[in-house]
């Protein structure tokens, strides 16, 4: 647009010049178009044109009232001017409203027109009196029509950008929420147990200290081991490492560990390994072993069961942990528990099932009202899918009455 309007400015000079050769209005045709031309620059560093969309600032409607006030004075001076109004033009319709723009628009062809018809000689050739108006409709209705789609564009623009905000915000806050029920699985999995075993082993060697000292200092004994190995747990899970016990473990020989560990005080847990069990990856084994120690905590506190058994078993694409209990059961369709009863107790299963689920598993429950209860966990060995990683991005879902009994 600015090499357009000096080619016209230079050509009008021009015409002008070889018009009017030696014409007293030379004298001041010739500064007019330099004025001219100086404005336009001048205005385009000290006036620059608004944003799209915005309301053009005051300096740069002073700008345009300035630069076509020179115009029309050369325009009646000098009327081959005339086609320096097509870059006006352009510029008002920039920068200005459409309901102001279409009237200045209208007043510079009408100015054109009138200019043309006072220098024509003999019969008036119509295209004086329409050819400007049809251009000028033609120009005006095009840069509108632009003028328009991008003020959509822009509306859809910042509604992409809100958007974008949106999203950002929701997916930090989803792992907000995901990295809040790590943290809790984590919590619950390892120092809640610890503390739950070393406050019964306490009380019981606080209750039999006097009549049976022997005992009570064994309780104290495996009071401080859970102690150090609670302290070992805690300082890998503020690492974000793997459980202790797989530290220098295979799967199979931490389960069996924690058998052994959980075994006493009236409950006897066996450990059997079904079929050829090879290397399994990280997260299979540190879901499994949270889920055994889960389940297991379910039996101490809430089974009142004398035997616990742990069957591990390698299925070729996929590996399965069942943890089976003989003591008194729930009903897995009965009501879920009242709520404020205990808020503090039953996130042991969803926290189970929320670690099959993010190993691309699965965790069921079967038991029956004094016959026990069996926990199956079963982990393709492939990777997870992606649809059950979304599972445990954002809020977990709500509990049922089988992940909550017991």
């Amino acid at each position: 647009m600015h090499a357009a309007f000096f080619v016209l400015l230079g050509s009008s000079l021009a015409r002008f010049l070889i018009r009017y050769q030696g014409g007293t209005r030379i004298a001041w045709v010739v500064p007019l178009f330099a004025v001219f031309s100086l404005l336009y620059v001048l205005g385009r560093w000290l006036a620059p044109p608004p944003r799209p969309g915005a309301r053009p600032t005051t300096r740069h409607l002073a700008w345009l009232g300035a630069v076509s006030a020179v115009w029309v004075l050369l325009l009646a001076l000098a009327p081959s001017a005339t086609w320096c109004a097509m870059p006006l033009l352009f510029a008002g319709l920039h920068t200005l409203p459409v309901r102001i723009s279409v009237p200045v628009v209208a007043g510079l062809t009408a100015l054109v027109v009138a200019s043309q018809v006072r220098v024509s000689h003999g019969t008036l050739n119509p295209n004086m009196v329409l050819a400007p108006p049809a251009i000028a409709a033609v120009a005006t209705a095009v840069l509108v029509h632009l003028q328009r789609q991008a003020a959509r564009q822009r509306v859809l623009i910042d509604d992409l950008i809100r958007t974008r905000r949106d999203l950002s915000a929701t997916e930090r806050r989803a792992g907000i929420l995901a990295e809040r029920q790590r943290l809790s699985t984590e919590i619950h999995d390892t120092l809640a147990q610890s503390l739950s075993s070393q406050q019964m082993l306490l009380q019981a060697a606080e209750r039999i200290w006097q009549a049976n000292p022997g005992v009570a200092r064994e309780h104290i004994r495996k009071t401080a081991e859970i102690t150090s190995r609670s302290l070992t747990e805690a300082r890998r899970f503020v690492h974000d490492l793997a459980p202790a016990d797989l530290a220098e473990q295979t799967l199979a020989e931490a389960l069996c560990a924690l058998a052994e560990r959980e075994s006493g005080a009236g409950l006897a847990v066996d450990f059997r390994l079904d079929g050829p069990l090879g290397p399994l990856p990280q997260r299979v084994d540190a879901a499994l072993l949270r889920i055994a120690q889960g389940a297991l905590a379910n039996v101490r506190e809430h089974a009142a069961a004398t035997q616990a058994a742990l069957t591990l078993t390698f299925l070729g694409d996929q590996v399965c942990l069942d943890i089976a209990d003989n003591g008194r059961g729930f009903d897995l369709t009965g009501p879920p528990p009242t709520p404020g009863a205990d808020q503090a107790r039953g996130h042991g299963l969803p926290a189970m099932r929320i670690r099959a689920r993010q190993s691309g598993g699965v965790l069921t429950v079967e038991s029956t009202p004094g016959e026990g209860t069996v926990v199956s966990a079963a982990v393709p060995l492939a990777s997870p899918a992606p649809e059950a990683l979304a599972l445990v991005e954002g809020a977990p879902a709500p509990a049922t009455p089988k992940e909550t009994a017991p």
